[in-house]
């Protein structure tokens, strides 16, 4: 622990505004390090419960369990929400193989919310790649019941992780790319393969495959439910989609094996569940006020959701758990959510704010919110902050990062991040905030992927976060002002 508050012996680094609670910091630390409870919690996301696709059985699994582990911590009022969310899905059986002219299982997955296949299909694929949409228009009579390849050859792979913005060299704003706020193209017309794709579903294709962006076996899988006209999609590593479509292109005969079966969910009124629970605040005075922080409990169906987001579910829960353990009395209300459906727009944070904050029936709810602390898009350590270009909460994000630059922490910077559920707050004038983490094989291996597995999380980096973030909270509570909104 000595090494963690060595900072203590100088006050300069000590912001007039943001006086520092030395005692109750060294009590966080030692709470995350020597009585950890994050290595429990994430093998029960992961390894008890498995991936998470919003509205499945396994995602309300893992809400009834983060309301129960925080229930069992003393917190308050911890509580299951719910909200409109359409059906759920599982995937129950997949066959992909090439069984002519040699056999070969194929690495693939069914995309979420994929209808089953009319029983096993064997059949020789039809290759669409590289033909215009006019001339697939003339094929619809063959594609009915066919096994489909809708796009050309995959050659742009992700290869490139978003770079670190806490390294000294780091080019502003050059890590926006893989977020929202990047530049990215608007307001375009499908292209001429999502144009294939759709003739390909409306002439009742009998499968359709086709290939991830990812190298190396690793295969990027979402999907979304298209309700009655949806057709039976399954994503191909693009190594193995790449080797059917050169062989087809060389007229060799191929022989695909197909067998997708899938169960729809929506006993349940099509409701999904945000978690909920509270440490109380202290201070009559200013108890009314919240500062909350999250993250999304809910994953995609390959791997385990273990980067994405089991760790940074398990952050915010080990960050409430040690809050209360140490005794801490924050004047404010700390609250926490779990947050289902992120994955598919934010849909669970999108929907609490709603209820909660806008509008003119939230005026005063909207008011006493203080601020939201977010924790996705990456793993391993808290860094610092990006500041959403905030400059009012330099000096206090600052003040409270300086001690933790002994636990792994390094800086804050001004710039924005995008894609995660601290937007929905922004968007209600609520300060909205996400870390700085590791994004080391994030972009390229892990994030949405088959390869987001407990191997790529060090739990031992969790309790670093969960110090982090529970400081940022208790910070936040006992501040004699709540944190200052941006101007725009």
């Amino acid at each position: 622990m000595k090494k963690h508050i060595v900072w203590l012996m100088s006050a300069a680094i000590v912001h007039a505004q943001a006086p520092i609670d030395t005692e109750m910091y060294s009590k966080i630390c030692a709470e995350a390090l020597d009585h950890s409870h994050a290595a429990s919690v994430f093998d029960t996301l992961t390894v008890k419960i498995g991936p998470r696709l919003t509205a499945s059985p396994a995602q309300k699994r893992a809400s009834d369990y983060a309301r129960a582990v925080l229930t069992s911590f003393g917190l308050s009022n911890s509580r299951m929400e719910p909200f409109q969310f359409g059906r759920g899905w599982t995937l129950e059986k997949l066959t992909v193989e090439m069984i002519s002219p040699r056999y070969l299982p194929l690495i693939g997955y069914a995309d979420a919310w994929s209808p089953s296949t009319n029983g096993e299909l064997v059949a020789s694929p039809v290759f669409l790649g590289g033909k215009t949409p006019e001339l697939v228009e003339t094929m619809r009579a063959q594609l009915k019941g066919a096994i489909v390849m809708t796009d050309p050859v995959m050659t742009n792979f992700v290869r490139k992780d978003r770079p670190q913005p806490s390294d000294p060299d780091y080019a502003p704003m050059s890590a926006a790319y893989a977020t929202s706020v990047g530049q990215r193209p608007g307001g375009r017309g499908a292209t001429p393969t999502q144009t294939i794709a759709q003739i390909a579903r409306e002439s009742g294709a009998g499968v359709i495959l086709k290939p991830s962006r990812g190298e190396h076996g690793t295969v990027f899988v979402t999907g979304r439910d298209l309700g009655a006209g949806a057709v039976p999609t399954i994503t191909l590593s693009a190594e193995h989609y790449n080797m059917i479509a050169g062989m087809l292109q060389q007229s060799v005969t191929v022989r695909l094996r197909v067998n997708v079966q899938t169960k729809f969910y929506d006993a349940d009124n099509g409701n999904a569940y945000n978690v909920i629970a509270e440490l109380p605040g202290s201070d009559p005075s200013v108890a009314d006020e919240v500062v909350m922080i999250g993250g999304h409990i809910d994953s995609w169906h390959t791997g385990v959701g273990a980067t994405d987001n089991a760790d940074g579910s398990t952050t915010v829960i080990e960050a409430m758990r040690i809050l209360k353990a140490v005794g801490a009395k924050p004047r404010r209300t700390i609250r926490v959510a779990l947050w289902a459906g992120e994955e598919q727009g934010l849909l669970g944070s999108k929907a609490w704010v709603k209820q909660h904050l806008l509008g003119d029936a939230n005026t005063q709810a909207r008011e006493k919110m203080d601020v939201y602390f977010n924790i996705d898009n990456g793993t391993g350590p808290i860094y610092g902050w990006y500041l959403q270009n905030n400059e009012a909460v330099r000096p206090l994000f600052d003040a409270w990062l300086a001690p933790m630059k002994s636990f792994d922490a390094r800086r804050n910077i001004i710039e924005p991040v995008g894609s995660t559920d601290h937007l929905s707050f922004i968007e209600a004038g609520v300060p909205g905030f996400n870390p700085i983490q590791d994004y080391g094989n994030y972009d390229i291996r892990t994030h949405h992927t088959n390869m987001d597995t407990v191997d790529r999380v060090d739990v031992k980096e969790i309790r670093q976060a969960a110090a982090a973030m529970a400081w940022f909270a208790y910070n936040s509570a006992m501040a004699d002002q709540k944190i200052p909104r941006n101007a725009k």
